[in-house]
């Protein structure tokens, strides 16, 4: 009996030990994206629904209602010129792009535009550069 409730009691604090042992996960700081390192900034912010490429394929792109434009085709749907004030206005929140839903979703503006003006230009500028380079 004595040996049943020793062996019990020895279960019981494996048990409990295995219970609140944390696993050891390896955390990576949070890297602060440069205002005006555009690729970057496209990675962190947009790379989740328009790919690492920016062509539309990202792994979030499956959730979303219409699939994300291919962001290296937009000199060709806008007669071979690089549409700067509008890609703008829509990375700024200003104009309605149907597959990114209401205004809750991530519109990167509203982000930008709780940071002072003169960094959220930056930043919008910097993404807009990106995107101009990329063009096919």
């Amino acid at each position: 009996m004595v040996r049943r409730v020793l062996v019990g009691v020895a279960v019981f604090s494996l048990w409990a030990a295995a219970a609140h042992a944390q696993p050891q996960v390896k955390k990576e700081p949070i890297k602060p994206v440069p205002a005006s390192d555009g690729a970057a900034m496209f990675q962190s912010y947009c790379s989740a629904c328009h790919g690492k490429a920016a062509k539309g394929d990202g792994p979030a792109a499956v959730a979303l209602k219409k699939t994300p434009a291919d962001l290296t085709k937009l000199n060709a749907r806008n007669g071979g010129k690089y549409p700067e004030v509008k890609v703008k206005r829509y990375i700024e929140g200003l104009d309605e792009v149907s597959a990114h839903g209401n205004r809750d979703m991530p519109m990167w503006g509203e982000l930008f535009r709780s940071l002072d003006r003169n960094t959220a230009q930056i930043r919008i500028q910097a993404l807009s550069d990106y995107l101009k380079g990329i063009q096919q």
